[in-house]
């Protein structure tokens, strides 16, 4: 699997950052998340971006290189720092993200590492977000690159439209993901996120919403439900939509369990997998994140996916 974009230096704060305090030090990125956790779960993955020759940008690929995700791939760029991404927990339930990435090195990312992946090899699938093409016009373009190479080598495209307000408008992400969705297998977005893909809008109703996707020629939609589990939308679905709930667990840390969701689902697909156990898989893995604290640092094992079954007080020996 192939999957390209900003990967940040991210600073989890103790409390309000205005007050000081302690902060903990990690790295951050949406598709390198999702990379992260299906080498976790034993697939080979392969992550593109760019970081500065910097401190920061050697963080972010010394700790992906230690997960198992391929960055051959990667550049250094000694004219742009490394992005910042920092976390303020403001309430007990309510995290605060504040991003420092206008001008990065991953901003600047362009088209050459993209051609460059699939010259080497062609992946089998490609996985993008909604938040490479708002980080800039060459960003963007890079993005559209890899649609275009994706359909002439015949790999499966994922789009997990991810809109961060914070980075564009809703109208400037309309403008590009509704050029895009001609080229998506597998489109995955929470409900309110599906208008942005649509030309027009057919109802409230998410179902409505994935049929007009489906008739616009994607595969199949995954709509995620945060707490009330996730639902696929296809053609190939006789019965109609195949709906999981959530796994209970408690939880600690929402940030991330999009990714981690994301990560599931492609792990059950390239294991050939039909929607059902997709979706199993998938609301496993989110589950596992929203126990966890961070962004990827939860992210099970494939030998550790059982593990949520157990009573509660469990010590595994």
């Amino acid at each position: 699997m192939f999957t390209f974009g900003e990967t940040m230096v991210a600073l989890r704060g103790s409390g309000p950052l205005k007050l000081g305090g302690t902060m903990r030090v990690s790295v951050a990125g949406a598709e390198s998340n999702v990379a992260i956790g299906l080498a976790r779960l034993g697939h080979t993955v392969r992550w593109a971006g760019a970081v500065g020759d910097d401190e920061a940008g050697a963080l972010v690929l010394r700790t992906l290189r230690a997960e198992g995700v391929e960055v051959s791939g990667a550049a250094l760029d000694p004219g742009a720092p490394t992005g910042l991404l920092l976390f303020e927990p403001r309430l007990p339930e309510v995290t605060r993200v504040h991003y420092y990435r206008a001008g990065s090195a991953g901003s600047r990312l362009t088209a050459d590492a993209v051609e460059d992946a699939f010259s080497a090899a062609p992946p089998r699938v490609l996985h993008l977000t909604g938040i490479t093409p708002a980080l800039s016009a060459t960003a963007r373009s890079a993005a559209a690159r890899a649609l275009r190479l994706a359909r002439r080598h015949g790999s499966l495209v994922c789009l997990d439209v991810n809109f961060r307000a914070r980075l564009w408008t809703a109208e400037e992400a309309t403008a590009v993901l509704r050029e895009w969705v001609p080229f998506v297998d597998v489109l995955i977005a929470s409900d309110d996120e599906l208008p942005l893909c649509l030309p027009e809008d057919p109802g409230a109703e998410a179902g409505a919403r994935a049929e007009a996707l489906l008739d616009l020629g994607v595969g199949e939609v995954v709509v995620k439900l945060g707490a009330a589990g996730a639902t696929v939308f296809s053609r190939a679905l006789r019965d109609g939509p195949l709906h999981r709930p959530a796994t209970p667990v408690r939880a600690v840390d929402a940030v991330g369990a999009g990714d981690a969701f994301v990560a599931g689902y492609l792990s059950a697909l390239l294991d050939g997998e039909g929607p059902a156990g997709r979706l199993e898989r998938a609301v496993t893995t989110g589950a596992f994140a929203v126990a966890s604290h961070g962004d990827w640092e939860g992210a099970p094992t494939r030998a550790e996916l059982g593990m949520l079954g157990t009573p509660p007080g469990t010590v595994v020996r």
